[in-house]
């Protein structure tokens, strides 16, 4: 076959049921899906604006403007340091090895940094300090790296400086081998109900070529750890289509999460598009090995193999399949979480229909956001700091919504969340308006006739069919982005 993205996608495993979106994606009609999939970006987690040339300055001034009434928003901290480069990792890191002393100064660098940071930013948002905070993540990276009082310092400032509350949520996230027992009891000390970890597989022969320095034990080691801890969440990464991964391989992974029960686990695929490429994440300076094309043939030649697309969506189905039937809910997609315990706090702050509040990171490489504007901060780790040590809040770029940008976004944020979008809810936040507007009802029209979604009016709900719950990034970042990009002025 000449197109190689249909044959990857039409070559799946004989063994196993072809899933549905397999079919939907070969459709000729859905070709710009099947496009979009072959190197998908994964996660919804920035929804792009259309007003370009926005300036940082015009962008922290929507946000303070929404910080004044706000409801709670996800803060999080971004600790940039891991020991190692993953060959899949995109994000901006800084490696951190060698002796005790070297890492000690370096990581206690990253927080002095991180902390001149958050000054800057309470500084400039008169209304940050007040807002109350829903969750507040450390995420990285690996934070997990940092020496204990370094840890206590960061957590000890964030919750003096900004309005942590009863109902605030404290999560850090980290290695599995870094979550010693003192680790973790200093965790729960500092107040963190929450921890989570990217094991990625409990394969080994999967994890060494993936350039993990950690082994399937150690991944359920830290999950006991964790729940004997008495976390009230413990969260597991999970990563589909890896070098040499096979459906049996990812059928174990599942059996391992079932049988040792953590609170929620993120499955994703392998993503190896830039995130730059359609700004729905942030990727470093530095490309992932395996985004390389002479790297990935290279291993082709010594006998290793990349699973099909075809066989992505059937290991998807396994996870999405056996996690379901165990009664666990996906909310938002890839987000999977025990029966009772979802969904994903941060998340749903950030993405619920009812929701949608701003987001607020602190850190090399975060994204931030309110429901005007939305920014990135410097990804390349020399400028950052040269920036903070200025006294400038390090922000490289930011866009802006035209007002029909603003609802279009919501509908697709809401529709990542995978809960039926609702219209008295819509009305609501968009008085005079309406879910079922024309030019959005074509869209939705066109996805009922492919099977995608559901439509009712006289309820007045939107709801994903489970193939359009499969597919929902690949639909809101091809048919439902909001109008084309148009110049705005610099801030």
């Amino acid at each position: 076959m000449s197109d190689p993205a249909l044959a990857s996608l039409l070559a799946v495993d004989p063994a196993a049921p072809v899933p549905e979106a397999v079919g939907v994606l070969a459709a000729p009609e859905n070709r710009h899906l099947l496009d979009y999939v072959q190197e998908d970006p994964f996660g919804a987690h920035v929804f792009p604006g259309n007003v370009e040339g926005y300036g940082p300055e015009r962008f922290l001034d929507d946000l303070d403007d929404q910080l004044r009434t706000t409801a709670p928003i996800h803060l999080w901290a971004y600790i940039p340091t891991c020991s190692y480069r993953c060959r899949f990792c995109q994000y901006p890191v800084v490696i951190v090895k060698g002796p005790q002393e070297t890492v000690a100064r370096r990581a206690e660098q990253w927080v002095d940094w991180n902390i001149r940071e958050a000054r800057l930013w309470l500084r400039r948002l008169p209304h940050l300090a007040t807002a109350p905070v829903g969750e507040f993540n450390v995420f990285g990276g690996t934070p997990s790296l940092l020496p204990a009082d370094q840890i206590r310092r960061l957590l000890d400032f964030y919750r003096e400086n900004f309005a942590f509350g009863p109902d605030t949520t404290v999560r850090f996230e980290g290695d599995p081998t870094t979550f010693t027992p003192e680790k973790l009891e200093l965790l729960a000390d500092l107040g963190c109900t929450k921890v989570s970890s990217g094991v990625q597989s409990f394969d080994d022969h999967v994890l060494r070529l993936s350039g993990r320095e950690h082994t399937a034990d150690a991944c359920t080691e830290f999950i006991r750890r964790a729940k004997a801890t008495g976390f009230d969440w413990v969260s597991v990464d999970l990563m589909y289509g890896l070098l040499d991964q096979s459906l049996d391989s990812v059928r174990r992974d599942l059996e391992t999460v079932l049988a040792h029960e953590p609170t929620a686990v993120v499955c994703t695929k392998l993503h190896l598009r830039d995130y730059s490429d359609t700004r729905t994440g942030v990727s470093g300076v530095q490309p992932a090995a395996w985004q390389l094309p002479r790297y990935r043939a290279r291993l082709e030649s010594r006998g290793h193999r990349w699973p099909t697309l075809g066989e992505q969506y059937q290991m998807r189905e396994i996870l999405t399949s056996g996690l379901r039937g165990a009664g666990w809910t996906e909310h938002p997609t890839m987000y999977f979480a025990r029966p009772g315990a979802g969904p994903e706090k941060w998340k749903s702050i950030m993405a619920d229909q009812d929701q949608q509040h701003p987001e607020v990171a602190i850190g090399l490489g975060g994204s931030s956001s309110c429901r005007r504007s939305e920014a990135m901060t410097q990804v390349d780790w020399k400028r950052y700091g040269e920036a903070v040590l200025a006294g400038r809040i390090p922000l490289d770029s930011a866009t802006g919504f035209t007002e029909q940008a603003q609802e279009s976004r919501a509908v697709n944020m809401a529709l990542s969340t995978l809960q039926p979008l609702r219209e008295d809810v819509h009305r609501r936040r968009f008085p005079g308006s309406s879910l079922f507007a024309p030019g959005r009802r074509e869209g939705f029209e066109s996805l009922r006739r492919r099977g995608l979604l559901e439509m009712d009016e006289a309820a007045g709900t939107v709801t994903l069919t489970p193939v359009g719950e499969t597919l929902v990034e690949a639909v809101i970042n091809t048919e439902l982005m909001a109008e084309p990009a148009v110049a705005g002025r610099a801030g």
